[in-house]
């Protein structure tokens, strides 16, 4: 019954945070929205201490039933290690997946530490490259996404031949080969560790794991030996993926346990209690050290004598597929549109919400929901190393509409805060600049005007270029008392490849 309950929580939180990430529509926010907002770290940066301190009584009365249910890295890794016990080495299938081995207590509070530091320095970035549902996020919206929105174009495409318009088309958008690598390199790290070992990533690296499993040490629920019963048959330990129960003497190891009861079910002899008390016997770890030392000899022993395969990562036999060239954009058939460039800014901007540039790198642990809810693509991964994978704004693809604050809704930590369209509209995130050499009525000699008719705020006149002369081409004049930095006007410029006006942003909001 416990295997049977976490299976199915685990399997509906980790759905549910995944469908919220691949979501194109916008849509789920509603059924899934608070899910981010009850895992353990964004709860604890948003202080949200109401949640934390329900995560910690949960760990205390239960174990850590988090890693196992609530976390969607921990139960991306059961998948993983279920997939590697079914279609791994039929040696390892017909002998039995994993073996007990002792904690690398060194490196896991290595791990925690620098996470620590990372973290009171304010390079939450940084710090949250290791934590679980920021690294799920990143996953999520790198890898799955853009096969998610692929899938969802076919049906697109199928739905529009038959005069249905059940889906829509969602553009996929490519955030840089940086994030892309970053990504793409903890998912194999993790894969290969899940697939070979089970929970070696949350038992090692993953902080949050290392917190909960050292407070799970005072749980009232563990799974306990009842010596009597234990016929030393070993399933326990071959079917434990966190490799933390030992069955020669008959200890498990509570600070890696997670709670998941696939050694209840597997041992077939009632040895394996998951209770409050221990039995008459003495409780697990108060084995006489004899006892623990002939099995720790006997375990060394077999250690050496097994074989170990190092395994390669053919990283560089792994070549992606070489992209073919993306056909030319013809406007009427007549003239090449040019892709646009991203403007160089002194200030990145960063969403309406964030109150500021050193507040959303205090607080953002860069999970991308943020970027991936973003409905008109304008925030994506930043690849500054003190703000890396955090999101900023480009108006490439899109400018930040006034009446959406989807981003702040979604946000888990606190790193934009939850304001509605009224407020958005009154808060200056950048203020435009014109650039004259770009300008298309100086240099085509052609009327423009588009960045003065799309301006929401009306911050943007056209004036003529030459005071004294009212022929003259009229040229944009920006009062940036007024201009809100939402990059409608450097979106929808038509200068090509860089915009003759752009969005210069600010380190500190100002209300206006």
């Amino acid at each position: 019954m416990l295997k049977r309950t976490r299976q199915i929580l685990g399997a509906l939180f980790c759905l549910g945070i995944t469908l919220l990430l691949l979501d194109v529509s916008g849509v789920l926010h509603r059924q899934f929205g608070w899910m981010p907002k009850v895992q353990f770290l964004p709860a604890l940066l948003a202080g949200s201490f109401v949640t934390v301190a329900v995560l910690v009584l949960l760990t205390l009365l239960f174990g850590r039933i988090y890693c196992s249910v609530i976390c969607p890295l921990g139960v991306l890794q059961d998948l993983i290690a279920r997939l590697g016990r079914r279609f791994g080495p039929k040696k390892l299938r017909r002998t039995g997946r994993y073996t007990y081995s002792r904690a690398l207590t060194w490196l896991r509070w290595a791990a925690l530490a620098v996470f620590a530091v990372l973290t009171v320095l304010g390079l939450t970035s940084l710090a949250g490259l290791i934590a679980p549902y920021s690294t799920f996020g990143r996953i999520a919206t790198h890898l799955f996404q853009p096969i998610w929105a692929a899938g969802n174009n076919l049906l697109a495409m199928g739905a529009e031949a038959a005069d249905s318009y059940a889906f829509s088309e969602a553009e996929i958008i490519f955030y840089g080969w940086l994030p892309l690598t970053i990504t793409f390199l903890t998912f194999v790290i993790i894969f290969v560790l899940a697939w070979r070992n089970g929970r070696t990533w949350c038992n090692t690296v993953c902080p949050v794991g290392t917190v909960l499993g050292y407070l799970s040490k005072l749980s009232l629920l563990k799974v306990r030996f009842d010596a009597d019963k234990c016929r030393n048959c070993s399933l326990c330990t071959k079917s434990c993926k966190a490799s933390c129960i030992d069955y020669k003497s008959h200890t498990v190891d509570y600070t890696r346990c997670v709670a998941c009861g696939n050694c209840l079910s597997a041992c077939k002899h009632g040895a394996l209690r998951y209770k409050i008390a221990p039995s008459h016997l003495p409780p697990p770890g108060e084995a006489s050290n004899s006892t623990q030392k002939e099995g720790d000899k006997a375990l060394r022993s077999g250690e050496a004598s097994s074989s170990r395969r190092s395994f390669l990562l053919a990283s560089a036999g792994i070549a992606t597929v070489a992209l073919a060239q993306e056909a030319k954009k013809v406007d009427g058939g007549l003239a090449v549109i040019e892709d646009k460039k991203v403007p160089r800014r002194q200030t990145p901007i960063t969403p309406p919400g964030s109150l500021s540039a050193q507040n959303l790198a205090k607080h953002c642990t860069s999970c991308q929901l943020c970027i991936s809810e973003c409905p008109n693509k304008v925030l994506r991964p930043s690849t500054d190393l003190m703000r890396f994978m955090q999101p900023e704004m480009g108006y490439e693809h899109g400018y930040c509409r006034p009446e959406c604050s989807r981003c702040s809704h979604v946000c888990p930590t606190g790193a934009i805060r939850d304001i509605i369209p009224p407020q958005k509209a009154a808060i200056q995130i950048g203020h435009a600049v014109w650039v004259k050499k770009n300008c298309i009525p100086l240099t085509d000699g052609v009327a423009c005007g588009n960045c003065a008719r799309h301006c929401p705020t009306g911050a943007i006149t056209m004036i003529p270029y030459d005071e004294s002369d009212e022929q003259s081409p009229k040229v944009p004049a920006v009062n940036t008392a007024v201009c809100i930095g939402c990059g409608a006007c450097e979106n929808l410029c038509p200068a090509r490849p860089f915009p003759a006006i752009y969005v210069e942003g600010h380190e500190v909001h100002r209300e206006i």
